[in-house]
């Protein structure tokens, strides 16, 4: 696989299990917002790499990445210790399904995921095409606790600060948070799929388009329902009304 050697330029702790990390991006390495690349480090001599959505939009400077920490993982327990100046390894190709060519034309768009399956929609919810193509522009996000929850602060404020898509998003964006070990009063804490399962969580063929990424258990299950609804999914080759990324679904 061929791949370039790229720099950190920032590392940041969100809790003990959970980073965010941006490397310098190569003059001719070109991507869809919601894309994935291999990434990884050298290890006895050769690059162990891992799939990682792009966290940043197509036209950011630099490549901006999620990342768990699983302390016995091959890769994470050595990319837990970088810091700025580190030299990773990018593959020179992105790749992947959750892209706006691979949805029908649509109202509304939902961007479930669970952990750092979040990474793509922070791609897409700063792209401002995203805005151009739909009326309501919707993340949500689970995870089990609210510490879990990075770019809080970003998503609740609804991208003020973002000078490309702030005055879009003031209207169209919402954040749809779930931390099912949370217990404040006013939050519906239950899993995404039991809310859309009973319609709390309303989506409709006819007006919403879905993509989802995040743990092999929400996304199969929740495309199953998807699909009891009238959903189909779509590709690159045949849009349809949502899609998934199938580089982590097993």
């Amino acid at each position: 696989m061929n791949h370039s050697v790229e720099k950190v330029l920032w590392v940041r702790q969100w809790n003990d299990s959970l980073f965010s990390f941006a490397v310098s991006r190569p003059s001719s390495f070109r991507f869809q917002s919601g894309q994935f690349v291999m990434l990884g480090l050298p290890v006895n001599g050769k690059p162990l790499l891992r799939a990682y959505s792009m966290a940043s939009p197509h036209y950011a400077e630099e490549l901006e990445f999620l990342s768990i920490i699983v302390q016995d993982g091959p890769l994470t327990s050595r990319l837990q210790h970088i810091k700025a100046g580190d030299d990773l390894l990018l593959a020179a190709k992105p790749v992947g399904s959750l892209v706006l060519d691979a949805l029908l034309p649509g109202k509304n768009l939902h961007m479930i995921g669970t952990g750092t399956g979040l990474a793509p929609w922070l791609s897409l919810a700063r792209d401002p095409d995203v805005y151009d193509r739909f009326d309501s522009v919707t993340v949500q996000h689970t995870v089990r606790n609210k510490d879990d929850l990075a770019y809080f602060d970003l998503l609740s404020s609804r991208l003020a600060d973002d000078p490309l898509v702030a005055d879009e998003a003031a209207t169209k964006f919402h954040y749809d948070w779930v931390a099912t070990r949370n217990t404040e009063a006013g939050q519906d804490h239950r899993r995404i799929t039991d809310r859309i399962r009973d319609g709390s969580y309303k989506l409709d063929p006819e007006t919403d388009r879905v993509m989802l990424c995040g743990s092999m258990a929400m996304i199969k299950e929740t495309a199953s329902i998807l699909e009891g609804l009238g959903f189909v999914e779509g590709a690159m080759s045949g849009p349809g009304t949502f899609v998934l990324e199938r580089a982590f679904v097993g």
